[in-house]
């Protein structure tokens, strides 16, 4: 699944993306660390991965997004 990078803290390595569809998803820092990243700027492009649905949606990773 493809979202916007919205927020990021660079101490906790969490954050929120935004969904194609402009919701705000948080992410926590064990899924930004899953994908390897060292930093995310706010307007990024990005690739997650979830588990769960509505109210449950949690993010597992956060990648770049690559063509």
């Amino acid at each position: 699944m493809q979202a916007t990078a919205y927020t990021y803290d660079p101490v906790t390595h969490s954050g929120q993306v935004l969904l194609d569809d402009g919701t705000p998803v948080p992410f926590d820092g064990p899924a930004f660390e899953a994908g390897g990243l060292r930093l995310l700027r706010p307007g990024q492009r990005v690739r997650i991965e979830t588990e769960g649905t509505g109210a449950a949606l949690r993010i597992t990773l956060v990648t770049l997004q690559t063509l």
